[in-house]
């Protein structure tokens, strides 16, 4: 009898509990028109739902803090990925906040138990947006970072690689490339944390950079100053071939190697390409010599014809009427002294031909005179 008892009343018990249960279920449930009433008169059967939103409201606020501090105070990458973290998680305790409870405050409740929080849907929205602007600084600061690491491994890809080019060509292309990569260093925006990284690096940055454009600079000044001095000395050549030419055309030629030599001179032994050019220099400068000398030469073959000519023309003048004896050794005399002034005349001058034929004359002269 007394077991009928017992098991009558667990069954009672367990029937009463079960429909307890029940009841805190079904007044749980995200119905305003249930719960309104309840939280009015036994705000206790609410506890369920209030203690769903504690925990998620609590843990939400603690991770955008985190998340907060992480992000606008970085001092590693690992503080922005270590942010990102807490951003996701203030995102899922967000998510797994009854929102459809908005706007029914558990008044009753925080009476009670003195609620840290107020679920209202400003501050519901605020915490998401607040979570929002930090995804967006993340986005950022992980897209900075992302350049600056590529940017950085070019840039060293470009040193190697400008050390080991041989042709202009490939030179130019990695300039190109390096250029980009200093570019993209410099478009960082200033309020990331890569942009602090690149800041004191990037005076390094540039000194490599110019160092190697300089002297990119320098060689093709060189190539420049080489290209113009050769074109002066193919100008010379050609227009020095073939002699003899006259005083005037020899003094062009003598510029046009000047100006060859000149643009030689403007490099100095600290540039690229100086023993080419030492060695081009020494060339155009016996070529200039060569020059100077032929025109010297013809300068004064033709003086030297020039006072020929005017002995023979003053012998012609008082021998005109013929040469009497006593006026043989006279006619002898001038006529040597003329022929001494021919024979000044240097071969390849543009006198010598003239100059052959007055001698031969001249000499006939003599003989017939003897």
């Amino acid at each position: 009898m007394k077991l009928k008892l017992i098991a009558w009343g667990l069954g009672i018990t367990t029937v009463t509990t079960a429909g307890l249960v029940g009841l805190i279920s079904l007044v749980n449930l995200p119905y305003p028109m249930i719960r309104r009433p309840v939280s009015k008169v036994a705000p206790l059967l609410l506890l369920p739902s209030y203690i769903e939103m504690d925990h998620p409201y609590r843990e939400a606020i603690a991770h955008v803090e985190q998340a907060d501090q992480l992000i606008h105070h970085v001092s590693s990458f690992e503080d922005i990925k270590l942010g990102e973290k807490k951003v996701k998680l203030a995102q899922e305790n967000l998510d797994k906040l009854p929102v459809w409870f908005i706007g029914y405050e558990p008044q009753r409740y925080c009476q009670m138990f003195s609620c840290s929080w107020q679920f209202t849907i400003d501050e519901f929205e605020a915490a998401r947006k607040k979570i929002g602007r930090m995804e967006a600084i993340i986005f950022q600061q992980r897209n900075a970072f992302n350049t600056y690491q590529q940017a950085e491994e070019n840039l060293q890809k470009a040193k190697q690689n400008y050390q080991q080019a041989i042709q202009p060509e490939q030179k130019q292309t990695i300039i190109n490339s390096w250029q980009q990569s200093l570019d993209e260093l410099q478009q960082l925006p200033p309020q990331t944390f890569a942009a602090t990284l690149v800041s004191p690096k990037s005076n390094s940055y540039q000194g490599d950079f110019q160092s190697v454009t300089g002297t990119i600079t320098d060689q093709q000044r060189t190539n420049r100053m080489i290209t113009a001095a050769k074109s002066f000395s193919s100008s010379a050549t050609k227009l020095c071939e073939n002699p003899p030419h006259s005083v005037d055309k020899w003094q062009e030629c003598q510029q046009l190697w000047q100006k060859a030599i000149s643009r030689l001179e403007t490099i100095s032994q600290n540039d690229i390409g100086y023993l080419e050019t030492q060695a081009l220099l020494a060339e155009y400068e016996t070529n200039l010599s060569i020059v100077k000398l032929n025109s010297k030469v013809e300068k004064q073959s033709v003086a030297a014809l020039e006072i020929a000519k005017k002995d023979i023309q003053a012998i012609q003048e008082q021998f005109a009427d013929g040469v009497e004896a006593d006026q043989r050794k006279l006619f002898i005399s001038k006529i040597q002294t003329a022929m001494e002034q021919l024979k000044k005349v240097k071969t390849g001058t543009t006198a010598y031909e003239e100059a052959q034929k007055l001698l031969k004359l001249a000499q006939t002269k003599m003989q017939e005179a003897t």
